[in-house]
């Protein structure tokens, strides 16, 4: 009886212990998993990430072409309202074959229209919440309609890298053309009204810094599941953006590398312990343009994980 009991407490150890807690509330058994599986695989392994587009290229068809294999980690955009149902459709079909879905939106500056050039308008952004003003009314327009896309995802089951706002502190999108203080008040009403009133549970949000983050470009931790930055630097580490986030918000958690036109290198990575939970390769030339010996040798590199070396992902929760 005694040698039982101390296989079994052996046994028990030997279990991974998750305690990862999504800051949506009620969040569903596929986001904690999902933020299980990051925090476990944090400072060991690196995601292979690709966006993808629907225009130019099939970008996922590319990579499995050059290197042998897919990515982990899929990127679509609610950018273009025409289009968001094979952007949402994509995304269920890559979380059914095992893969990680990760969905940003370039919102188009409330009352200016959708679209990326509209995205970079600058508007008033105090009058975004003052009633009845017509940015008032356009973001509110804009954040149901894009609720009601994500709605989609979490009646599927399907867990999202939710990436809103991206490259928040950089001056070229209109929601960082303002102070820290009016993108955390833009920030904070979406996250109450997609968690509370919405009740998206599915969404692991994630916060999205410039290469040179701001610390007042910050909704604070309630508010936000993970904290990583972006930048087409082609330095092949990153290691100063990298310090700069563990700076502001703490270290021991993964960190993204949102987007990128040149992969960091995970030899050089590691070895600087500048460990990225995943890294996403922009779209159309930064793919095709790519130098295809150095795409098949990272997305062959012990240190990278593509969809199919990815567990159940489930077994997390």
């Amino acid at each position: 009886m005694k040698k039982i009991m101390i296989i079994l407490v052996m046994a028990w150890c030997a279990l991974p212990f998750y305690a990862i807690k999504p800051v949506s509330p009620n969040a569903s058994p596929e986001a904690k998993a999902l933020l299980n599986y990051l925090y476990d695989i944090s400072g060991k392994k690196t995601l292979s990430g690709q966006m993808w587009a629907p225009w130019g290229v099939d970008e996922i068809a590319v990579v499995k072409e050059v290197t042998g294999k897919y990515p982990a980690v899929r990127g679509q955009d609610l950018i273009h309202d025409k289009d968001n149902a094979n952007e949402i459709a994509l995304a269920i079909d890559w979380w059914k074959k095992g893969g990680i879905p990760t969905v940003m939106w370039h919102w188009g500056a409330p009352g200016k229209g959708e679209g990326y050039e509209q995205s970079k308008m600058k508007i008033d952004i105090d009058r975004c919440f003052i009633e009845g003003t017509e940015e008032n009314k356009a973001m509110w327009s804009d954040l149901k309609r894009i609720a009601d896309w994500l709605t989609i995802l979490r009646d599927a089951n399907v867990p999202v890298l939710w990436r809103p706002m991206h490259e928040c502190d950089g001056n070229w999108f209109w929601y960082g053309k303002g102070t820290g203080e009016q993108f955390n008040k833009i920030w904070i009403t979406m996250f109450d009204y997609f968690t509370k009133e919405r009740k998206l549970n599915n969404l692991i949000w994630v916060l999205c810094h410039t290469g040179d983050p701001l610390d007042d470009f910050n909704p604070g931790k309630k508010y936000y599941d993970l904290a990583g930055a972006d930048t087409y630097d082609k330095d092949l580490v990153q290691q100063k953006m990298y310090r700069e986030i563990q700076r502001m918000h703490g270290t021991g958690h993964p960190i993204p590398y949102h987007e990128c036109g040149t992969i960091p290198d995970p030899d050089k990575c590691f070895e600087q312990g500048v460990t990225w939970s995943w890294w996403m390769l922009w779209h159309t030339g930064h793919l095709t343009e790519y130098d295809k010996a150095e795409l098949k040798r990272i997305y062959n590199h012990d240190l990278v994980l593509t969809l199919d070396e990815l567990p159940n992902i489930m077994d997390y929760k």
